[in-house]
């Protein structure tokens, strides 16, 4: 048997993996739903293994980047979750102080993918910190299922509180010049919006398709925003128009980019949702924001 392609796949299986990935499906019920698909010599066992996330050949920025100083370490969110554990990422060599992102990630902790973006970020000129919310709870466990579980036990707005120190803490970094962005996706695009809202020093916000703040929390945001969304993610989507209506009736820097023909999670290049050009295309442009915002 051919192995299977993104084209092979119809839409309705990435719709079942979003609902899936977002707790709307078990894995049990996930599986019963891919058998309907399972046609043509397609098994069941072929569809689960190509939509799960390929954490060991997609790495874009190796751990021990001879550019890199990447390691570990913990700081403290007393409003949070207490002592929390964040991949610390800076480009060796420094001349003068750098400006800071922090890292923010999906539903289910601190992942292969999300601290690949950050060395990512730290290639690209800054110090990015990519912490952990599953560190009161023993950390990232090693697979996605079990971190979705895992994130579901903690209050998202003590999670949210937990990101919010890590931009204190790299506001206090010696390396920092004070200049702080946030990029997040999904979980993490909600987060990089409510930092916007919560945090008036923080210069600059990157959502990937996260969810919306209230109407009254969107009106006081300060920072500029600049927000990825994909075309067939109607769930996230559907909040736009009213948070748009708010930004422009406050004045609120803000850009909006809409990425045809792409699924939620475009950006994540460990599963077939990834779409190369919209997700170079985003951090490109994610990129650009943060030079001209936080330099």
């Amino acid at each position: 048997m051919k192995p299977l392609k993104k084209e092979d796949i119809s839409q309705e299986v990435f719709d079942l993996y979003d609902d899936y990935a977002h707790n709307k499906l078990n894995r049990r019920e996930f599986v019963e739903k891919l058998s309907l698909y399972a046609i043509g010599g397609i098994t069941v066992g072929s569809l689960l293994s190509f939509m799960s996330p390929n954490y060991i050949d997609t790495i874009l920025v190796a751990k021990d980047h001879p550019q890199l100083e990447s390691d570990y370490i913990t700081y403290e969110s007393p409003k949070g979750g207490g002592t929390i554990k964040g991949l610390l990422s800076t480009p060796k060599n420094i001349d003068g102080k750098l400006p800071g992102v922090v890292v923010v990630h999906e539903n289910r902790g601190l992942n292969p993918y999300i601290e690949d973006v950050g060395r990512r970020t730290a290639l690209d000129g800054f110090i990015s910190l990519a912490p952990d919310a599953l560190s009161p709870l023993g950390g990232y466990p090693g697979n996605d299922d079990d971190g979705r579980t895992m994130q579901r036990e903690r209050d998202r707005n003590e999670m949210l509180e937990d990101f919010i120190a890590a931009f204190n803490y790299l506001k206090n970094h010696k390396d920092c010049n004070g200049n702080i962005g946030v990029v997040g996706f999904c979980f993490g695009g909600w987060v990089s919006n409510m930092m916007a809202v919560k945090v008036p020093e923080l210069k600059a916000a990157v959502p990937f398709y996260g969810g919306q703040p209230t109407d009254e929390e969107a009106a006081i945001i300060k920072s500029p925003l600049l927000l990825h969304f994909a075309e067939l993610d109607t769930r996230v989507n559907e909040g736009w128009p009213a948070f748009e209506a708010v930004l422009k009736a406050n004045n609120i820097e803000h850009t909006a980019h809409f990425y045809p023909g792409v699924n939620h999670g475009f950006h994540n290049n460990t599963t077939p949702r990834y779409d190369k050009a919209a997700a170079d295309l985003a951090w490109q442009r994610t990129i650009a924001f943060f030079k001209e915002k936080l330099v």
